[in-house]
């Protein structure tokens, strides 16, 4: 027996804007700042200063780049020197070092920020050795009564600009100008925001490029000459650099038999996914099932193999279970509308980005895209791949969502994923065996040194088990983490287009059906699993056992704290006999300029029983974005820890209790009986950047008895105000259906 997952609506979450007490600068308690160090940082700038002045630059103010001296949060960034409060909007880049434990971000500022700066050094350095002895630690500067006795002369620096310098140098190792690495073939360049259209900017350098060959405001296609140019005279404006040329992942084995004659019927009302691939021969079986569009040049001279992989790709997503019976997902069968975008082996990634922001853009009928091209190269610890970054705008700016192949090795020195396995907002899919291990060809995540990708793993074919598809010359069995994603799109595409549910909450609930229980897995584990295997029948996705209740809410974020006390979890003898997860996926705006710093957006779910002082008692024991005084050391929380433990600015979040040998029930707290939900909303840059942002969240309470409990909390729902619907199966089915069928109208 298995109960349905249940959707609750009805009650929307309620919009608080934060009420903080306090806050202000806030030194590094790991730091003594001494005179010798502030003199050090300035004779840095005076250099930096000395180099613009000299440099025949093409724009007017300077770059210079603050090595910090660990990964800090933004409440700890500049905001007394350079731009002062502004500097936050004064970021162009931002990467770690080579160890991955420091921050090093590259600012945009004016000669007379520099100047400034310099003088404020000169000034706090009389300061510190007029009233601290030539030195200040934390304990001091915390001091209320001791800062507040010092007789400051304002004219030349308030206490509380003073006390911000201070906790600027407290967090900074350096100050440097950035160089970028000479390219030699034809690239994708990022150039730093100067504040100038990158045609003219260019053009200073005598580059003289066409628009078709720019990307975005910051990001164009150079030739080499080009770039030898660019490496010549600016070096300092590159702030990232990819080679153009990508070639398909190779496919782990594929042997043609000739193909059977095999019959389909015609497609009716099944929904559409689209494929961004190869070419498709339109002699299959399965042809009628297929809206092909080509797009490559029609001068080209084809073959069958030009064909291959887009056929075979698609061919596992119209008919995948009747090649493949072992992998029957009870998901049906799928129209195909594909795009061919690339022949041969090697095409190009510039070209690519340009058609696919083209081919989203006019087919917004379809809300699953599959791609199964991606690079052989590796990606960048500190920038996400062009490519990736164009995939995450659009799903950010249109309501769909790619499901991406993570990339197969090309050889043994070739490891980690290729793009655009690396786009953030998209769900990227390894390979597994039959057996359910990582297959000898699949490539290792993790983006950006923090983001877990892939996402998940399917089976992707072995010489444990090929899996067999359609080709131009006939059937074929082949490996590749190619044809592990088709299999994600099929049940995305289900739980979006048939059931009806947003993609927020199909990617979390294809995530947390892999996940599980597991909330603690290794490195490694990640880096290959993502967060683990996805179960074949839709029914392990949408069902849960008959001892767990599970259940799905969505809304949208508007202010920084969205919040819903009212899920009437059942009780006994006033406790609660469960444990519990929740899952969260949202779709944010990112920033490739901003180097590893790259989503704007971070939501953070609190889940768990409300305590009799109205807040939550998270599951996760998570102690961040709390309403209390900032600079208390009760809610202080580092932010590699916040990253490491709580998944600090990632936009998949998976909160869970441990399943123990011995668990015992929770108390109930006096004040509610209700458990609640807070999902916090934080930003980089732009406050409004989180505001109209959809969640979903997938929550799971497992009964540590083994008791079903279902009825008792659908009926506290009722009694709470929600409505609650039941995802029947085949009661949605006949939904799409009735929705689907013509009309004759007599």
């Amino acid at each position: 027996m298995a109960n349905n997952v249940l959707e609750l609506r009805g009650k929307r979450f309620v919009q608080a804007a934060r009420n903080v007490t306090g806050g202000g600068a806030s030194m590094n308690s790991k730091k003594i700042v001494t005179t010798k160090e502030i003199l050090r940082l300035q004779n840095k700038i005076e250099q930096i200063r000395n180099f613009w002045l000299q440099e025949s630059r093409p724009f007017t103010g300077v770059l210079i780049s603050v090595h910090y001296n660990k990964i800090v949060a933004k409440s700890n960034r500049i905001k007394g020197l350079l731009k002062g409060k502004k500097s936050d909007l004064a970021v162009v880049g931002a990467k770690f070092n080579d160890t991955k434990t420091k921050h090093i971000i590259t600012y945009y500022v004016s000669d007379n920020d520099l100047e400034k700066s310099i003088k404020s050094l000169q000034n706090v350095i009389g300061i510190l050795n007029n009233n601290f002895n030539g030195q200040l630690n934390k304990t001091v500067f915390d001091d209320y009564k001791k800062m507040n006795s010092l007789s400051f002369n304002n004219t030349i620096m308030s206490k509380s600009i003073f006390k911000q310098i201070i906790a600027d140098i407290s967090y900074i190792e350096d100050f440097e100008i950035e160089l970028a690495s000479q390219q030699s073939q034809e690239s994708i360049i990022t150039l730093y925001d100067t504040k100038i259209e990158t045609k003219a900017l260019l053009k200073k350098l005598g580059i003289d490029i066409l628009s078709g060959r720019i990307i975005d405001a910051q990001t164009i296609f150079l030739n080499e000459s080009e770039l030898e140019l660019l490496f010549e005279k600016a070096p300092y404006l590159v702030s990232m650099a990819t080679t153009d040329l990508s070639e398909l992942s190779p496919s782990d084995f594929n042997h043609v038999e000739s193909q059977s004659r095999m019959f389909i019927p015609d497609p009716t009302i099944e929904p559409t996914i689209g494929v961004i691939d190869t070419l498709f021969d339109s002699h299959v079986y399965f042809n009628k099932w297929v809206d092909y569009h080509e797009m490559i040049n029609r001068n080209y001279l084809r073959d069958s193999n030009d064909s291959r992989h887009g056929t075979a790709v698609s061919s596992i997503i119209v008919d995948g279970p009747r090649l493949n019976p072992w992998l029957e997902d009870n998901c049906g069968r799928f129209k195909v509308r594909h795009f061919g975008v690339a022949a041969g082996k090697n095409f190009s990634s510039f070209t690519i980005i340009k058609r696919i922001k083209e081919i989203v853009k006019s087919n917004r009928d379809i809300k699953v895209w599959n791609i199964s091209l991606g690079s052989n190269q590796e990606i960048n610890d500190n920038f996400i791949s062009a490519e990736a970054a164009v995939l995450d705008q659009i799903q950010y700016q249109y309501d769909v969502i790619f499901v991406i192949a993570g990339t197969n090795k090309p050889n043994e020195k070739i490891n980690r994923i290729g793009s655009p396995a690396d786009s953030i907002n998209s769900m990227v899919v390894n390979s597994v065996t039959k057996d359910g291990l990582s297959t000898r060809y699949a490539r290792r995540g993790i983006a950006l040194s923090f983001f877990a990708k892939p996402d998940v793993s399917y089976y992707g074919g072995s010489k444990e088990r090929y899996i067999r598809v359609c080709e131009p010359l006939g059937e074929a069995n082949v490996a590749g983490t190619s044809f592990a994603a088709p299999w994600i799109s099929r049940k995305l595409s289900y739980l979006i287009d048939i059931l009806g549910l947003n993609r927020e909450i199909a990617k979390a609930l294809i995530i947390d059906a892999a996940k599980g229980w597991n909330d603690k897995p290794t490195p490694e584990e990640i880096s290959l699993y993502g967060h683990g295997t996805v179960p074949i029948k839709i029914e392990d996705i949408i069902k849960s056992g008959d001892e767990e209740i599970k259940f799905l809410v969505t809304d949208i974020s508007e202010k920084w704290n969205t919040y819903n006390y009212s899920f009437p979890i059942p009780l006994q003898d006033d406790k609660y006999p469960y444990i519990a997860r929740a899952t969260m996926c949202y779709f944010p705006v990112c920033n490739r300029t901003q180097g590893v710093d790259y989503t704007n957006t971070e939501l953070n779910i609190h889940f768990g029983r409300i305590k009799n002082d109205g807040k939550i008692n998270d599951i996760k024991g998570d102690k961040q974005n709390q309403e209390d005084d900032l600079s208390t050391e009760k809610y202080y929380l580092l932010e590699g820890e916040a990253r490491l433990n709580f998944r600090k600015w990632d936009n998949v979040k998976y909160v869970a209790e441990k399943l123990k040998n011995r668990m015992i029930p929770k108390k109930a707290y006096k004040m509610s009986k209700n458990w609640g939900m807070e999902i916090k909303t934080n930003n980089r840059l732009d406050s409004k950047d989180g505001s109209g942002l959809r969640f979903g969240v997938v929550v799971t309470i497992k009964e540590i008895n083994g008791v079903n409990r279902i009825d008792e909390f659908v009926k506290n729902c009722y009694l709470n105000g929600w409505i609650v619907n039941e995802l029947d199966i085949q009661v949605k089915q006949d939904i799409n259906k009735k929705l689907n069928e013509d009309i004759d109208f007599q």
